[in-house]
């Protein structure tokens, strides 16, 4: 059996769904309710690893990508401009 990428998603408080949470995360950033860091990614680093070190846990990476709007790889081309929320207690309470 196959590793998905979702068994390291954390739960999201109240149900809601990732897609869901996915749009309200990057329409905050977008409309500057939540603050990020801009991160523009190296060669073969990860957003699991951003995730561990902004937050200490990687299963918050999800996160990251629907902050920068990138979808849901793990990894990402290098290059490319990445938004890591400075806040996950507000984030998550966006979403509660």
């Amino acid at each position: 059996m196959g590793i998905s990428r979702y068994n390291f998603v954390k739960r999201i408080p109240g149900g809601i769904s990732i897609s869901s949470a996915s749009f309200v995360i990057f329409n905050a950033v977008s409309r500057g309710i939540i603050s990020t860091n801009n991160i523009v990614m190296d060669e073969g680093r990860r957003l699991d690893q951003i995730a561990g070190e902004q937050y200490g846990d990687a299963g918050y990476w999800w996160v990251i990508a629907a902050a920068s709007g990138i979808g849901w790889g793990l990894q990402v081309p290098p290059g490319t401009l990445v938004k890591v929320p400075n806040s996950l207690d507000k984030v998550i309470g966006l979403l509660i």
